[in-house]
């Protein structure tokens, strides 16, 4: 840092009076330097979701599982296989039905773009209620 004693006009006492002018480029490069070290020392963000998948078996299974479809059109009827399902308390029968079976059918939802949140986040409570372990969600590609 360096301070200019400026011009030598006298003051009242004769002294000449100083010109005080802080030169800040060297607290520029300083905070510069602290900036670029704090940016390198950052550690990298990783967008990552560490799940545990089961490992890959060699063998493919010997019988084919049975596919339940279950559809939920835009008005918030509820479809086994195409067939409407009258109220909840046939749904959670069948759901039971299928999830005491020594091979559990695969569950594929397919709710409309349309349809009621309410509506599709009971059918998968219900499922992982009455113990159904085999889900999966169709269509996914209508909501982009």
């Amino acid at each position: 840092m360096g301070m200019n004693v400026g011009n030598s006009s006298s003051s009242s006492n004769g002294d000449p009076e100083p010109m005080i002018e802080m030169n800040t480029t060297p607290l520029i490069d300083v905070m510069l330097v602290l900036i670029i070290m704090l940016i390198i020392t950052i550690p990298i963000q990783l967008h990552s979701v560490n799940m545990n998948m089961p490992p890959p078996s060699p063998n493919k299974p010997l019988v084919e599982p049975e596919v339940v479809k279950i559809d939920i059109d835009e008005v918030g009827r509820v479809f086994w296989n195409g067939v409407a399902i009258v109220d909840r308390n046939e749904l959670e029968s069948k759901m039971a039905a299928a999830s005491a079976q020594a091979n559990q059918p695969e569950i594929h939802l397919r709710p409309n773009k349309d349809a009621k949140y309410e509506i599709v986040a009971y059918v998968m409570a219900a499922s992982q209620r009455l113990g159904l372990v085999k889900m999966g969600i169709l269509g996914h590609e209508q909501f982009l």
